[in-house]
């Protein structure tokens, strides 16, 4: 009896391990994966040396610039197959649309992510650094309030809030589950568990001794280690990697190129202003001169540099640009085809503003945000507007003190070919029509050609538009040009 009882214990010991060997990476009916691969310290304690970490910052406001450099710096991390990524991240957050397209590259990615929370994750920010594969905060740090919120800071109606609740609730799930063995009973605990993902969107979620309801959740460094949303705190990145049980490690960190500088540059509202006073200013003197020349030529630039860092940015679409250059040639029409000024000047005007200012702003913005977003838009028309009645106050101006000013003088022509000294630059035969009347030949916008005793002439109105077909009054003539008014 004695030696049957050990063996029965034996066998039914086996029978257990046999079992626990045969269900081992399987859970309950729910069928949610146990994820293996979360880097912990214990997990990468035997790293060998040599292991390659590339490092990015994210440093401000979640917008299409940071998604930019996201893209490019996994793209490199990939080409330098590197072993790890490390995310040094500070930001109170930005637009869930890039939140999510940067949250989705981390859960997609074959090289495992690291975030290190250099102070706050917050809103976007949480999302973002939930979706590594671990997460290392600065005491002090804090990671949550992810409630959606428009430009204003309103909350947003619900069915917004129910995006983001599920974005936060999948990203927190695609961690998986670790598998707990309590005397001899197999469990299943979230790695970091949805709810509280959740709950730092939604107020009215109770996670119990977490957070009551009423309270949107914000972790802070130790609130975040206990409840499994930070695997450590670290001072440094240094700190972070030797935490992630990492040694002999080489970096490398992701460098802004020079035309990720001067897209920057140009994205500045200061310099956007200064961009849109070089088209109207361009415009404007392009239409006081004849023929094509420099004016024309710096309007372009001005409109180049303008819509091109934008467009690379993805927020100035392909209608966007079209609709500009519409709104141009609407304009040019009114000015030396159409008579009078009326439907296509106008909605040139119209279209050209509207280019400038849908231009600087992401088209999703009205899809999270809806009429809210009107304020933004109506900040950015504002200043457009302002800066298009400064740029051609300041072309009026500009006209009228280049012909004065000392330094014109000396770029340009000063002696005077006088007749009697042999000069004759012009036909004298038009010198006769100074004081006849005759016709409009051509539509005078201001320039334009007339009829005078059976002769064309070249000539500009000197008041205003002549209707083709009136009856004209030669007042001067000038550089070959005859100057009239309408009779």
């Amino acid at each position: 009896m004695k030696l049957f009882r050990p063996s029965l214990t034996w066998k039914i010991g086996l029978s257990l391990l046999v079992l626990q060997f045969l269900t081992a990476g399987q859970l309950s009916s729910d069928s949610i994966p146990v994820k293996d691969t979360i880097l912990q310290a214990p997990q990468v304690a035997g790293t060998p040396d040599g292991k390659l970490v590339y490092i990015f910052e994210i440093r401000k406001e979640i917008a299409k610039p940071v998604w930019r450099i996201v893209q490019k710096a996994f793209e490199e991390a990939t080409q330098l197959k590197a072993d790890y990524i490390l995310i040094h991240l500070n930001t109170y957050g930005g637009m869930v649309n890039i939140a999510d397209s940067i949250r989705t590259r981390i859960l997609n990615s074959s090289i495992p992510v690291l975030v290190f929370i250099d102070n706050q994750a917050i809103s976007a920010g949480a999302l973002i650094s939930i979706a590594a594969d671990s997460i290392y905060m600065r005491p002090g740090g804090s990671i949550g309030a992810s409630t959606v919120v428009s430009q204003t800071g309103e909350v947003v109606p619900d069915k917004y809030q129910s995006f983001m609740r599920s974005t936060m609730r999948a990203t927190a799930e695609t961690h998986g589950k670790r598998r707990v063995i309590t005397n001899g009973d197999t469990t299943y605990v979230w790695h970091r568990d949805p709810k509280i993902a959740e709950a730092m969107v939604d107020p009215l979620l109770k996670v119990e001794g977490i957070v009551d309801s009423g309270q949107v959740l914000t972790l802070t460094a130790e609130e975040a280690i206990k409840v499994g949303y930070c695997e450590g705190k670290a001072e440094s990145i240094k700190e972070v990697l030797a935490l992630s049980g990492l040694s002999g490690y080489e970096v490398k960190r992701h460098q802004l190129t020079a035309l990720d500088s001067v897209i920057q540059l140009l994205l500045n509202p200061i310099v956007q202003s200064l961009l849109i006073l070089l088209i109207i200013g361009g415009i404007y003197f392009e239409l006081q001169t004849p023929g094509v020349g420099f004016p024309l030529g710096v309007a372009v630039v001005g409109a180049t540099l303008y819509f091109a860092p934008l467009y690379l940015e993805g927020l100035a679409q392909n209608w966007e640009l079209i609709a500009f250059a519409l709104g141009i040639v609407l304009l040019a029409l009114e000015i030396f085809v159409i008579p009078g000024f009326g439907v296509a000047g106008i909605s040139g005007i119209i279209l050209i503003l509207l280019s400038l200012t849908l231009g600087v702003i992401d088209n999703v913005v009205f899809k999270y945000e809806g009429l809210s977003a009107l304020t933004n838009v109506a900040k950015v028309f504002a200043r457009v507007v302002l800066t298009m009645f400064a740029g051609l106050g300041l072309s009026l101006w500009l006209s009228r003190k280049v012909g004065t000013s000392q330094l014109f003088s000396k770029i340009s022509l000063g002696a005077t070919q006088e007749t009697s000294a042999g000069f004759i630059g012009v036909d004298m035969h038009q010198k006769a029509m100074i004081g006849k009347t005759g016709i409009a030949y051509t539509v005078l916008r201001p320039s334009g050609r007339i009829q005078v005793e059976g002769e064309l002439f070249d000539a500009k109105s000197e008041i205003g538009y002549i209707e083709k077909g009136q009856s004209v009054k030669v007042l001067r003539d000038e550089a070959g040009q005859l100057y009239v008014i309408k009779v």
